[in-house]
């Protein structure tokens, strides 16, 4: 048996639009991180990058279900003593609302430098306003 190996050329890889508005955080980043692993392709190979780029808008208006809102904590480690901060969903929304969609989609991705290549793909923004328009994206509306 021989491995196929399908053609990956970085130049046809496609632009896509997600509006976070009012999406659950963890089903979107679920199909975000489809969309980067290139999963919904015929072509999918799990050792190849064949995903595409996505661009994710509004990230301030995701949803979190339950009391994760007030309960759920972000821990980060300065690397002196004592060093760790805790901070909770509400105040990451407040002061960085793109890290949690980029925390829970980079969750999704495999842990190694084919995951790294995948993250890059990922760009999300807090309002409805996004840079990349001369790449032509294409809207899409993920299931809830």
């Amino acid at each position: 048996m021989k491995t196929y190996l399908p053609k990956v050329d970085p130049d046809t890889r496609k632009w896509y639009v997600v509006d976070a508005a009012g999406q659950v955080l963890g089903r979107l980043a679920a199909q975000v991180a489809n969309l980067l692993r290139g999963k919904n392709k015929p072509i999918f190979t799990p050792h190849l990058d064949t995903g595409d780029f996505v661009i994710v808008i509004n990230a301030e208006k995701v949803v979190l279900t339950g009391k994760k809102e007030t309960q759920k904590t972000y821990m980060s480690y300065s690397g002196w003593k004592g060093g760790e901060k805790y901070r909770t969903v509400a105040e990451m929304r407040a002061r960085h609302p793109e890290f949690l969609i980029e925390h829970a989609v980079k969750g999704m991705l495999p842990k190694n430098r084919l995951g790294r290549a995948m993250f890059k793909k990922l760009k999300v923004y807090r309002g409805s306003e996004h840079p990349h328009a001369a790449q032509k994206p294409e809207v899409i509306t993920l299931s809830r």
